[in-house]
């Protein structure tokens, strides 16, 4: 088995500019923790979405891992974390059919809280109203299921088990033609949970911010509301949950829209909604790779801005104040009936547009901004930055672009649970630290292929697995690379002032990557185990990685 490669301290990481940098300043990592590889679960099915996310019981020693496309929940032993083992599949759609009737399609997320495990499943086709099944842990027996929003992405418990709060992504179908609304569903849990019924689902809606709606005025400038023909409603896609620690508010990421709603549990209603802005790359620590094409590693600063778009949120308090940590994937709607993604030369040599950009370009390589070792090969949004010109079905005519959007940050991010505002950034750490650490063998690589400098021209090492932790008074933040692969590890203890600790995959470029000896591949899901609740009394972090179907376990120790 190949040892993973790690990373610890900023002074190994310098490149191309010296330490990683958040905000424009040095790192300066500390040393407070390590994580270490120490076994994993190998489903043996590559590139089927055999193991997404993760949930760890505590009691029952047992993780809880999302097969994705089969429906299904594996059952994980975790009382040896260096060998963890299947016990069982849960069937949970052909569960929830037998109690409907109705056909059911993937499983998309697990919860698990005293005693009882939550799943959500999408429905067939995912534009109608899905479900949330309901377990015993104990005897991993089926008790119900309730019906929620179109296209449940994501479940979480309420910190006190009180609520399950749900985001329904609410996607349209691939002709653009059926576009159901996006929602959150919150589940209130009896007593007893056998007694649960569809009255005790409160389905929160967006629509009140339509245009017209009463609380139209309220959405934030900047908000993307873009799909043909969609309301407010229609267009934003709940994408992942996260609960304040005094269960007060649920925050969920609006990753197409590239923002946050705030929800407010008593009340059962929509707070507020945060458009997150951009990042600007042509900020000095903002550099980054702009194309697969240019046969090296190029960071460095470019005239475009990055739309945040966070996929897995996470929150942590400090001083009785709410954080929000985001993992900025970025993601594009691309589909048959409607696309917005272009590249830069598409844009210049197939629609015969003009490209004027008003921010001056600043780098050494000659030739055109369109060439496809400059800026020709980056993926853009047609949606924003054009002027003089008429969008058809999002296709741009004859349009002076003043800007570029291209789809996430290839950053994690903190802001304010109480304003939005954003307090830190990881700027181009990902790609300078990754880049140091692989070279130009593994750097931007897929996470299906070994192709180096793949990502470049997409959203680079993008991060989406995210999961916070608290050892000895201290809070980490755990992040997943989902194509490059690999974990990134932060202190996050004074938001403002974040660290770098470590970067640690088990990734070999020079195996098969559809073979175990590559290691794991796309990490999807994570989950923190304290070392109170692990079954060695050693802090633990379990990753579903999508790709390489592997469920795999690492220990957190104070670093020597």
């Amino acid at each position: 088995m190949r040892l993973p490669i790690a990373l610890p301290l900023c002074a190994t990481v310098a490149l191309l500019g010296g330490c990683a940098t958040s905000n424009n300043e040095q790192a300066g990592a500390t040393t407070s923790i390590e994580l270490s590889f120490l076994g994993r679960y190998e489903s043996g099915i590559f590139d089927g979405s055999a193991a997404e996310i993760v949930a760890y019981d505590a009691k029952t020693q047992e993780t809880f891992v999302i097969n994705a496309n089969s429906g299904k929940v594996d059952v994980l032993s975790m009382s040896n974390p260096t060998a963890p083992y299947k016990i069982k599949t849960l069937d949970v759609s052909a569960d929830v059919a037998a109690l409907t009737g109705l056909s059911l399609g993937a499983a998309n997320s697990v919860s698990v809280h005293s005693g009882i495990m939550a799943a959500a499943i999408e429905a067939k086709p995912k534009q109608y109203m899905g479900y949330i099944a309901f377990y015993n842990i104990n005897d991993h027996a089926f008790i119900t299921a309730v019906k929620v929003g179109a296209l449940p992405d994501m479940v979480t418990f309420s910190h006190d088990g009180k609520q399950v709060i749900v985001a329904n992504e609410g996607e349209p179908n691939d002709e653009y033609t059926v576009d159901p609304e996006g929602s959150v569903s919150i589940i209130t849990l009896p007593n007893d949970i056998t007694t649960l019924t569809q009255s005790d689902v409160t389905q929160v809606t967006f629509r009140d911010f339509n245009n017209g709606g009463s609380r139209a005025s309220e959405r934030p400038d900047g908000l993307r509301i873009f799909g043909p023909n969609a309301s407010v409603a229609q267009d934003l896609e709940p994408e992942y949950v996260t609960v304040s620690k005094d269960n007060r508010y649920a925050f969920v990421s609006l990753q197409e829209n590239n923002g946050i709603a705030k929800i407010d549990l008593m009340k059962k209603s929509v707070s507020t909604i945060w458009a997150l802005g951009t990042k600007d790359y042509n900020q000095t620590g903002n550099e980054l790779d702009v194309s697969d094409k240019d046969k090296t590693i190029q960071l460095q600063n470019w005239p475009v801005l990055g739309l945040y778009q966070p996929d897995t949120i996470a929150s942590y308090t400090v001083s009785g104040k709410t954080y929000l940590v985001t993992a900025n994937e970025g993601d594009s709607r691309d589909y048959k009936g409607f696309s917005e993604e272009y590249r830069v030369k598409e844009l210049a040599d197939e629609l015969n547009s003009r490209l004027a950009l008003t921010s001056p370009l600043k780098h050494e390589i000659e030739g055109k901004l369109d060439d496809p070792k400059n800026l020709g090969r980056m993926k853009f949004t047609s949606t924003l930055g054009a002027q003089d010109c008429k969008l058809t079905k999002g296709t741009p005519n004859n349009c002076t672009y003043t800007q570029l959007y291209g789809y996430g940050a290839r950053s994690f991010s903190i802001w304010s649970g109480d304003t939005g505002e954003q307090v830190f950034d990881s700027g181009s750490d990902f790609e300078r630290i990754t880049a140091k650490a692989l070279g130009e063998k593994g750097f931007n690589a897929s996470n299906d292929s070994n192709k180096t400098d793949a990502r470049s021209d997409d959203k680079g090492p993008e991060p989406e697995a995210l999961t916070v932790g608290q050892i000895d008074g201290r809070t980490y933040a755990f992040i997943g690379l989902e194509r490059v692969g690999g974990i990134m590890v932060y202190d996050i203890t004074v938001p403002k002032k974040s660290q770098f600790i470590q970067y640690l995959t088990s990734r070999d470029f020079d195996a098969k990557v559809d073979t175990s000896a590559a290691g794991d591949l796309g990490p999807e899901g994570m989950a923190f185990v304290s070392k109170e609740d692990s079954p060695s009394g050693q802090a633990l972090l379990i990753v579903g990685n999508e790709v390489s179907g592997t469920t795999s376990v690492y220990g957190i120790s104070p670093s020597k």
